[in-house]
């Protein structure tokens, strides 16, 4: 119950929810108890009135001596359907308010899971896979809210039910009421013990069906490297594999779910045999009467499922606490990427790197080795460098997507740890090496990231890109709707979409992050071209693995390992005979082939 604990913010909140559900289930076990005693009060009269019927025989008056009969006993059966409608009445106001409080705390719970993911630094998601994320949100949630929900109505119902019944019960005859309830605390322990074993299994399930949706969100993530490999056959495959895990898992759990029903109606049956029998020698003595033996009987049905509920809702109490336990590791993270003065000064754009070591802590790798340079306001830095050279390093850093293990990254004079995360990153155009585009139209998702925006902006941030000419050939134009993850456009139209998605804001600090992989040589230089005009103004920094990329830059610093080889401008460089000349002369070759 301590992980469980979590949740009493939830409870306080729908306290009156919570409260009305407690007095609505006491109303409907009043109404559920009541009908048991007028069976009695029934049958009661019908053997105290067989006599005089009896002796009543071939006389005038038997008739009318029956029809007060037949009129007493319809009277408590139209009484026992009048509390079993207001019964009805009061278990839909107990789902209307226990059950509403569990959907309304699963939203809540939702919700704050969903918004302490968003808080959490980019290290987090290094570490944790998409799919456990997702279960956090959504299964663990589903168990919780069985806790909250049915487990706490069935749990009230029980306790409010046998506070009522057991007094009434042990008034009548302690030896009647002994024995009735004799086998209840061995359906309790069995069914606890079953459910242990369903809990278990239904665990390695949810394992399963885990690994089983990560592989089908791979396959159809991949597909088209699937195709183009012709791997489809070995897809199937592998899915019927972990299909039939699956599977095996799923038909060990039914055989478990068989027992339940069969234990429970023999306990049940085995209650009634010693009710009718210890029953009808306390009758033979006097001590009650048939309508008693009647009333036992129904008094254990209505038990009989709050006691088997009782293991049920431990299970589902174990399992909840399971799933809340995982849920809070998650809470209880912390983002350390914060600001220690909360600054939203305006940036200008002078950027300053000063003895910056960065090492991942996930990884053991460091990225960065005492890196030093400097970008005046308005200036442009190309960073040029190899595949896992640390460029992309540089950019995460600047974002303050991390922060650097040694040294300090400086904007405008001030260290970035002094700045508010979400507004120094609202002042920079950050494009990725990795494009993510959202299932929305080209318009929207250009404008990712603005609050209000004109299309005039939109039109223009395209055209700058070198997009707008493909999205005058797409039906509806800038309203065309992208597939899951843009799958509607190439590679190099997604890379420009995302120039476009980062140049709408007009930031102050602009970066390409090798955002021109995907394009052909001819299409770089028109975006290089037009990003001249963007470039005006305002601090930019291109990262790239090709020097073709770093003409417009004022300055180019080339990085191996971490480190700074060289530095300088085109020309320079270029004189020098050094790294960056080596660089241009093979990818030039490279070109020259390809042509």
């Amino acid at each position: 119950m301590k992980e469980l604990s979590h949740l009493n913010k939830y409870l306080y909140k729908y306290k009156y929810h919570l409260i009305l559900g407690i007095v609505f289930i006491a109303l409907s076990n009043i109404f559920q108890i009541f009908p048991a005693q007028l069976v009695r009060y029934a049958l009661d009269t019908v053997q105290e009135n067989l006599k005089i019927h009896q002796s009543l025989q071939g006389l005038s008056v038997q008739g009318v001596f029956n029809s007060f009969i037949d009129g007493t006993i319809m009277l408590y059966g139209i009484l026992i359907l009048v509390f079993a409608i207001i019964r009805g009445l009061f278990l839909f106001l107990v789902r209307q308010t226990i059950i509403v409080m569990s959907r309304h705390i699963e939203y809540d719970l939702k919700n704050e899971i969903y918004f302490h993911y968003q808080t959490l630094p980019l290290s987090f998601y290094r570490k944790n896979n998409t799919g456990d994320l997702i279960a956090r949100i959504s299964e663990d949630v589903s168990k919780v809210r069985m806790y909250v929900g049915p487990a706490m109505m069935y749990g009230l119902n029980m306790i409010i039910l046998f506070a009522m019944l057991i007094p009434i019960m042990f008034s009548i005859n302690v030896k009647l009421s002994l024995y009735a309830l004799l086998p209840l605390p061995v359906l309790s322990l069995s069914i606890y013990f079953v459910n242990n074993i369903i809990n278990k299994r239904s665990e390695a399930i949810q394992r399963k069906l885990s690994e089983l949706s990560t592989f089908v969100q791979e396959a159809f993530s991949g597909i088209r490297v699937i195709k183009s490999f012709a791997r489809e056959k070995d897809s199937i495959k592998n899915f019927e594999k972990e299909s039939n895990h699956y599977k095996e898992d799923s038909l060990k759990l039914t055989r478990v779910n068989a027992l339940f029903f069969p234990l429970i109606m023999a306990l049940i049956g085995l209650s009634t045999i010693l009710i009718v029998y210890i029953g009808g020698t306390e009758v033979i003595k006097g001590n009650i009467t048939l309508g008693n033996i009647a009333e036992f009987v129904l008094y254990v049905n209505l038990l009989t499922w709050p006691v088997t509920s009782l293991g049920w809702v431990t299970s589902i109490v174990q399992s909840a606490a399971a799933s809340q336990k995982r849920i809070n590791e998650f809470l209880k993270m912390k983002n350390d990427i914060v600001s220690s003065e909360k600054l939203e000064d305006k940036i200008k754009g002078r950027l300053e790197f000063k003895n910056v070591t960065f090492k991942y802590a996930d990884s053991g790798i460091t990225a960065l080795k005492n890196m030093s340079f400097k970008v005046r306001e308005g200036e442009s830095l190309a960073i040029i460098g190899t595949i896992g050279s640390g460029k992309s390093t540089i950019a995460n850093l600047i974002c303050r997507m991390f922060d650097a293990t040694d040294g300090e990254i400086i904007i405008d004079g001030i260290d970035v740890k002094r700045y508010e995360p979400s507004y120094l990153r609202s002042q920079i155009g950050y494009v990725p090496q990795d494009v993510f585009l959202f299932s929305d139209s080209i318009a929207n998702n250009i404008a990712f990231g603005s609050e209000n925006f004109e299309f005039e902006k939109i039109s223009l941030a395209s055209k700058n890109s070198d997009l707008h000419d493909n999205i005058k050939y797409f039906p509806d134009g800038f309203n065309t709707i992208l597939g899951e993850r843009g799958i509607t456009l190439s590679g190099g139209q997604k890379q420009r979409l995302s120039i476009a998605r980062a140049i709408v804001r007009e930031p102050k600090i602009l970066i390409l992050d090798d955002c021109l992989s995907a394009v052909d040589t001819k299409t770089e230089n028109t975006i290089l071209n037009s990003l001249k005009n963007i470039m005006n103004d305002r601090t930019t920094v291109i990262i790239s693995h090709r020097v073709s990329s770093a003409k417009l830059a004022d300055k180019i610093i080339v990085i191996d390992d971490g480190e700074i080889v060289e530095e300088g401008t085109n020309e320079s460089l270029m004189a020098k005979s050094g790294v960056y000349k080596e660089l241009y002369e093979k990818q030039l070759k490279a070109d020259e082939t390809v042509a």
